[in-house]
């Protein structure tokens, strides 16, 4: 069996003011329609979970939710998208996060019976005490019973070179992005949160909301260099045009 990436929609994110997706005051006023997709790996010895979007309770809500900064939607539901694949939640071996803000881990605790892959420095974030108190809290609670797979180093996932995970911090203290090595496709590079658009790459603005900005540099220097290393192809997880860009069930990256 070769190796494929199924994408999978998580949601939508909406604002009129992008201003929140710069610490420098950048994007005022302007309108952003931004994807939220996650993605199901297939290896011959096994299939990884990476991201699950924002909850599936969102898609109950015709009209999404309106946070105060952008609306959140969601189509069709995650737990939904994997039946329809005929994929059980039991089957999945590995699961792994970007990082833990809810509109990647919305439905973490659909995978508690998985692998958790995860940095050391996530997990103390995502159980310290303030984060206990959090929204995203109750999206991933169940993760901490989880049997985990702990690095702090990046991560060969089956052991071949494969799929790799890649430390990425700076978003969050353990952010991640995930390398898969393609037959066709080549090497490609999802992103997380590294950079919500690809202005945001080229500018190299970064949110208010990371805990380290010289960290968010560096990270971003290191995934620049493996992608032309590689000549990977850089997926960014929010921009709508890589989203419009890739296959949808039953089709996939191969």
């Amino acid at each position: 069996m070769d190796l494929k990436v199924y994408v999978l929609d998580g949601g939508r994110l909406v604002t009129e003011d992008a201003s929140i997706f710069s610490a420098d005051g950048n994007y005022k006023g302007e309108h952003w329609d931004m994807a939220n997709p996650c993605y199901l790996v297939v290896h011959p010895r096994g299939m990884l979970m990476w991201d699950c979007g924002f909850s599936d309770s969102l898609a109950d809500l015709p009209d999404g939710y309106n946070s105060g900064r952008s609306v959140w939607s969601l189509t069709r539901k995650v737990s939904k998208q994997l039946e329809d694949m005929a994929i059980d939640l039991h089957d999945i071996d590995y699961f792994a996060l970007s990082h833990s803000h809810l509109d990647h881990s919305g439905n973490a605790n659909l995978f508690k019976c998985s692998t958790w892959i995860v940095d050391e420095a996530e997990r103390e974030f995502m159980f310290r005490d303030t984060a206990r108190e959090s929204k995203e809290f109750e999206n991933y609670h169940e993760l901490e019973n989880a049997e985990i797979c702990s690095f702090t180093a990046d991560h060969d996932v089956f052991g071949d070179g494969s799929v790799v995970i890649l430390r990425a911090p700076g978003h969050t203290p353990g952010h991640a992005a995930l390398l898969v090595n393609l037959a066709k496709s080549g090497p490609v590079i999802f992103t997380g949160d590294l950079w919500y658009t690809c202005r945001c790459r080229t500018t190299r603005n970064i949110p208010s909301n990371n805990t380290d900005r010289e960290q968010t540099f560096e990270s971003m220097a290191r995934i620049e260099g493996l992608a032309r290393e590689l000549g990977a192809r850089i997926i960014i997880q929010h921009e709508r045009a890589d989203w419009n860009s890739m296959p949808r069930f039953p089709d996939y990256l191969q």
